[in-house]
């Protein structure tokens, strides 16, 4: 990284442990490297630009060097998202043919909009070895791109032989947004799914299938008194589990608009404080570190909702808390700002 030399250990999780694929986890943070190198991987999403390239050099040189280790040579490389990158570099130094990285490497894309995908000096992306041994000439010759700007994207989607969007609507977003950039693969879509075994609940689920009614709403009204246990211990707010509750839970972010019910402050009012049709509101969920804006909102929704019992803004949103809103939820609020997501 940067032309120095940087430890990485990796930590093996197998599938058998939580169900999933077997997982490995890199991290730069040992007693072999120097205290520079030790905080490459210190902090997700982390706000320094440097750092953020050392971070996508560890996960796919690093990555792609794990597997060469391992003896593993992938039919398939998949780069959700271009942070891991770099792999492709990496094996393009093995194979020294951009039909032999095509052929093995497809993308994910989720940026919905051109400005939102990462750009970097080619120069500064050089000098940290991000593209490894291939010289700077040779990388916009295969990538395509002839300016001083890396547009991590847009080499993602030429050194692929397919791409896809997140959703059908983020399909047609990402076609037009890119139809102007030639040599880019196809893009298609694959709508984001769940993992039914963590995310259903099977009482929920099989007195739907059998259409139990008495079942159903008996076992939703269960799931909702343990999620309002939950919001009486951070909050001290006793939640109705015969009430209709709605709920907003996902990472704050401006474009997904989490205040947007509140914005009409008299209508937000009305609906909250209507005995004839009660409601209950829950949001959850967390900014980016950085995104100071998302933090503000979070905070605004905090102060803008203390004083309604029936409202609550909840901490903490890991996949637990996260489980649970879903479980007790009766509406699932989702507003973002149409193409954005």
């Amino acid at each position: 990284v940067h032309g120095h030399p940087v430890w990485v250990k990796a930590m093996f999780l197998p599938g058998d442990v939580f169900g999933t694929v077997p997982m490995f986890f890199l991290t730069t943070d040992i007693d072999e490297n120097d205290g520079l190198s030790r905080a490459i991987t210190h902090r997700l999403y982390d706000n320094d630009p440097l750092r953020r390239i050392a971070q996508y050099i560890i996960l796919g040189s690093g990555g792609a060097r794990l597997l060469e280790e391992l003896g593993v040579d992938p039919e398939v490389w998949h780069l959700n998202e271009a942070h891991g990158l770099s792999a492709a570099f990496r094996v393009y130094e093995k194979h020294r043919s951009l039909d032999e990285v095509k052929k093995r490497f497809i993308f994910t894309t989720h940026t919905p909009e051109e400005a939102g995908n990462e750009k970097h000096d080619f120069k500064l992306l050089h000098d940290f070895s991000f593209f490894g041994s291939v010289p700077m000439d040779e990388v916009k010759e295969i990538t395509g791109i002839q300016d001083d700007v890396f547009n991590h994207s847009l080499a993602a989607l030429r050194v692929s032989h397919i791409a896809n969007a997140v959703s059908k609507l983020h399909g047609d977003v990402s076609r037009k947004m890119w139809e102007s950039y030639p040599d880019i693969c196809p893009i298609t879509h694959v709508t984001n799914a769940q993992n039914a075994k963590f995310w259903k609940d099977r009482g929920l689920e099989n007195s739907r299938l059998e259409g139990d009614t008495d079942t159903l709403r008996s076992r939703k009204r269960e799931l909702k008194s343990r999620l309002f246990q939950t919001v009486a211990n951070q909050t001290g707010k006793l939640f109705n589990p015969d009430v209709l509750t709605i709920v907003w839970a996902r990472r704050f972010a401006g474009y997904k608009r989490p205040d947007l019910i509140t914005r009409d402050i008299r209508m937000f009012r009305s609906l909250v404080n209507n005995n004839d049709k009660p409601v209950q509101i829950i949001w959850a969920g967390k900014p980016f570190p950085f995104d100071f804006g998302a933090i503000e909102t979070f905070n605004h929704l905090v102060q803008t909702t203390k004083d309604f019992p029936n409202v609550a803004v909840l901490v903490g949103y890991e996949l637990e808390l996260s489980r649970q809103l879903k479980y007790g939820a009766d509406v699932w609020l989702n507003n973002p700002v149409v193409t954005r997501e």
